[in-house]
């Protein structure tokens, strides 16, 4: 009876001693951190709105110089890369015919004041007298265009761009046998959007710049404004000019036009601040707002300044915009912001 009791006693012990580690309370408490992210305050200015036009440099008239039917050529008087003058005589082609067309001419001269004589004095009729002024006119005109088709002349003043034949050869029609250009000035010819037509005008100045220059810009001006849209572009010509004077600037050069259609005064933020949604292509920021938690705000983007962007649509004037630390980020998330 003795140990009976006192195998009550130890067992008493024993479940007091579970019981009440058991009921002991959890003392331990778990902390979530903040997601930690940089910040900074944006602004709206003045953002100029510009477009870039890739384009080639043309020579302002283009003229081809050859004769009107195949002759040989006698004699050639310039070389590609020199300077002509509009009159200057480029090459001389084989004469023959357009002496025997000379002394045709004289003849037929003769023959015309001889019977304009005999006309005035009523010693002939008007029907012999309009026939020989009707030959005499044919034979004259006939000799120009033989003589301007003989004296090849530069109908421009520019420059010498190409030489097909050589002295000796018989021109067959295939090329012309120069190619002169007016270089002072040059033009460019860019394919604006359908969208800036109203807004592009006539005298507009624009900015030039090269791939054989660098950075030099070259101060142009809007010459001609095409006036139809083409359907299948959207686009229109439009015609900008450069004097050129010191021919810096020379045909078939790659260029890009820079045109300036004026300030808008929008906020502009660090590149650094925009995410893009994956799947959609959409893109973000993170606004920072006064209690310390962030919202999420679609963006519309303009124009990219170096490291900065010109927004349309999403972002006010004055607001704070998370700039690291985004990915760990949801709307409405309370957020420590760092130095």
């Amino acid at each position: 009876m003795k140990a009976f009791n006192t195998l009550l006693i130890v067992a008493a012990v024993v479940m007091t001693t579970a019981c009440g580690q058991m009921s002991a309370p959890d003392t331990q408490v778990t902390t979530v951190e903040n997601p930690k992210v940089t910040a900074e305050k944006v602004n709206a200015e003045y953002v100029p709105q510009l477009a870039v036009y890739p384009t080639t440099i043309q020579a302002d008239i283009v003229n081809n110089i050859a004769p009107q039917s195949a002759a040989r050529i006698s004699e050639i008087d310039v070389e590609v890369g020199d300077h002509v003058k509009a009159g200057q005589t480029l090459a001389m082609m084989d004469a023959i015919n357009l002496e025997k067309t000379r002394l045709q001419m004289v003849n037929d001269s003769l023959e015309y004041g001889r019977i304009k004589e005999l006309y005035e004095i009523g010693a002939t009729s008007q029907s012999d007298f309009e026939a020989v002024s009707l030959r005499y006119d044919v034979t004259r005109k006939t000799y120009l265009n033989l003589l301007d088709n003989t004296v090849l002349k530069s109908p421009i003043s520019g420059i010498v761009t190409a030489r097909n034949y050589d002295e000796g050869d018989m021109y067959a029609m295939a090329m012309p046998l120069f190619v002169v250009q007016d270089i002072t000035p040059v033009k460019l010819i860019i394919n604006v959007p359908e969208s800036k037509f109203s807004q592009i005008k006539k005298g507009m100045r624009v900015d030039i710049t090269t791939e054989a220059f660098g950075e030099q810009v070259f101060k142009g001006v809007v010459d001609l404004i095409h006036p139809t849209i083409d359907a299948m572009t959207h686009t229109f010509p439009v015609e900008i000019k450069y004097d050129n004077s010191d021919e810096v600037l020379r045909p078939g050069m790659f260029a890009r036009v820079t045109v300036n259609y004026g300030d808008n005064f929008r906020t502009v933020i660090p590149d650094k601040a925009v995410m893009k949604q994956v799947g959609s292509g959409e893109q973000y920021v993170y606004i920072l707002n006064d209690d310390g938690t962030v919202r999420f705000s679609t963006v519309v983007l303009g124009r990219r300044m170096g490291d900065r962007y010109e927004v349309i649509s999403g972002v006010d004037d004055g607001a704070t915009v998370v700039t690291t630390g985004q990915t760990r980020l949801r709307n409405g998330a309370e957020v420590d912001v760092v130095e």
